[in-house]
């Protein structure tokens, strides 16, 4: 365990509680090293639920902090089975989204991940089941509807469609099991603790990688950033995306900053600016978003959109423009990938 030895372990969580619970005037923040033991004495089984739930709702009053939230990381490393580093051209874009899904647009991340993957950029997305508080579309229905599995691939086999496709879905019940053992305690408390903005910015790749995170509210673009350069990340991208999500949108501006924790560039995307702007994807039922990302217009333009300024973010092109263009040339790829995914996770025998 990371910087604690003792024997009594719910004492010592109990200290942590007192920490960040004594209210405005007393309450304290973690260190790098006390939020690491929290999250693994949380997740296994040596706080009671009491004390976990007590935690999480601290937490959240308190609000954590980047030390608090780069401790978290450390500790989720060593709880996961991640996917160790490949010899690839480009770095792995590894996107976090909300892990409680969508409740009001339509994603489209699996199918951006498919033309990126498509035009030479691969992709890695992780998440899970149908999470409280939201109970949102998770992208790995999505990804079910599209006929792809990824929810019974161990991680070897993961690695390896990841190395030759391009594109990988690490689905959290499978690769990690203890962490899944804290989502009824969101449902119960009623609210996103801050292990939801864990989540954004967590990456299972051991590898070279940009790590993609959406946001929403100004804090936990600050909250983020300052975790990720605690962590010495050497690439990221955040966006406010639709719903928190990495989804950049058609219909407004999205603020965007891309570069190194420490040396980045703040600026807008506009779609309007490049004649992509397009009403925004209302949410419709899982089973029907392969039709609509086949054939509708607007999802099109939207998935074109979002493809098309990653590959620029990400560096596989020069500028907006020029990834737009490799987007649209590589759709007929990214619809082969699709149909190739299909057939490779078709044996869902495979145990992890």
């Amino acid at each position: 365990m990371v910087g604690y030895c003792g024997c009594d372990m719910g004492k010592r969580f109990r200290e942590l509680i007192k920490k960040i619970g004594g209210g405005p005037q007393s309450s304290r923040d973690l260190t790098r090293d006390e939020a690491a033991i929290a999250l693994e004495l949380m997740t296994q089984g040596e706080a009671t639920p009491a004390q976990i739930g007590a935690f999480l709702i601290a937490h959240r009053m308190k609000r954590p902090t980047p030390e608090e939230l780069a401790g978290m990381l450390d500790a989720w490393e060593g709880l996961v089975t991640g996917i160790e580093p490949l010899t690839l051209p480009t770095r792995v874009m590894v996107m976090g989204s909300p892990y409680d899904g969508r409740a009001r647009t339509a994603p489209i991340t699996p199918m951006v991940a498919l033309v990126l993957a498509a035009a030479g950029q691969p992709v890695l997305l992780h998440g899970g089941d149908v999470m409280p508080p939201k109970m949102g579309m998770p992208l790995e229905q999505v990804w079910q509807a599209m006929g792809i599995y990824w929810r019974h691939l161990g991680s070897d086999r993961l690695r390896s469609l990841l190395e030759s496709t391009g594109v990988g879905f690490w689905y959290a019940p499978t690769h990690a099991p203890r962490m899944t053992t804290l989502i009824p305690y969101r449902e119960q408390i009623g609210k996103r603790p801050p292990l939801a903005t864990l989540e954004l910015m967590a990456s299972p790749y051991a590898g070279a990688q940009c790590v993609v995170a959406g946001f929403v509210h100004p804090p936990t673009e600050t909250l983020i950033r300052g975790a990720l350069a605690l962590r010495q990340v050497e690439a990221f991208v955040m966006v406010k995306g639709l719903e928190g999500s990495v989804d950049i949108p058609c219909h407004r501006p999205a603020i965007v900053l891309h570069g190194a924790p420490h040396s980045h560039q703040r600026l807008t995307l506009a779609a309007k600016e490049y004649g992509l702007q397009g009403a925004e994807l209302t949410l419709s039922p899982v089973a029907t978003l392969p039709d609509l990302y086949r054939h509708d217009r607007e999802f099109r333009r939207a998935i074109l959109w979002n493809a098309g300024c990653y590959l620029w973010l990400g560096g596989v092109c020069d500028d907006v423009s020029a990834g737009l263009e490799q987007a649209e040339a590589v759709w007929g790829g990214a619809i082969a990938l699709w149909e190739r995914l299909q057939a490779l996770t078709a044996d869902r025998s495979t145990t992890p």
